[in-house]
């Protein structure tokens, strides 16, 4: 299936660029959420239109994007989350949402919690880093505590 991206899709492409892709995923996946459309003659000639707009986009979030970059890693986040007895283990894990909203409360700007990027899932009391993918080309890495409600 010939489709056209309208959004950034990681391991797939940028607004604009045409991809090739199976049926299942550009059906079931990539047409419902509004991540691409389907190539045809008359979409083709907006590909250009979508990467322009695109290119201005970015240029101007790129500088934005390394403010809130620096901003992050001054912020000190600390997230609460029910833990087990002394052991420090949580009940459950620490989720992107968790950490958008605790970046939120501590001052920080708001966040698109599929941006927020955790390595291994965290599941213990203490300081984790978590990196946050704010541009194709800026990612920052952000300290979380995680303490025991």
């Amino acid at each position: 299936m010939k489709l056209i991206l309208t959004a950034d899709v990681p391991n797939l492409g940028a607004p604009g660029d045409i991809v090739e892709v199976k049926d299942g995923y550009g059906r079931n996946y990539l047409l419902p959420r509004q991540f691409a459309i389907v190539a045809t003659r008359g979409a083709e000639k907006q590909v250009e239109q979508i990467r322009r707009a695109q290119k201005a986009r970015q240029i101007r979030d790129l500088g934005h994007a390394q403010e809130v970059a620096g901003s992050l890693k001054e912020l000190s986040v600390s997230v609460k989350a029910k833990a087990a007895g002394d052991s420090g283990r949580l009940f459950g894990s620490v989720t992107p949402a968790q950490i958008v909203e605790a970046v939120r409360a501590a001052g920080g700007p708001a966040l698109d919690r599929h941006s927020v990027e955790i390595g291994e899932q965290i599941k213990s009391v203490g300081t984790h880093p978590v990196k946050v993918r704010l541009h194709p080309e800026v990612t920052a890495e952000l300290q979380v505590a995680v303490v025991a409600a």
